[in-house]
């Protein structure tokens, strides 16, 4: 029986993202990037006000656009 790799942490909420709001996350991890140099809560409330996300899932995706990649951690 093959095993299924099941996401956990914020990429938990990814599928139900994209079928929501129908774009691919890395629409959203763009349209952090070009949000700016924001604190967490405000790309948070960029994502709900300027786009109409919900709370949980704005914060889902932040999270994971904040969090150190494995090559930041290495330095």
């Amino acid at each position: 029986m093959p095993s299924e790799h099941k996401a956990s942490g914020p990429a938990s909420y990814f599928p139900a993202i994209e079928k929501k709001y129908g774009q691919p996350i890395a629409h959203w991890m763009q349209v952090l990037a070009k949000a700016g140099p924001l604190k967490h809560m405000e790309l948070v409330n960029h994502l709900k006000s300027e786009h109409r996300l919900g709370h949980g899932h704005a914060n889902a995706l932040v999270a994971s656009y904040l969090a150190p990649t494995a090559q930041d951690e290495a330095r």
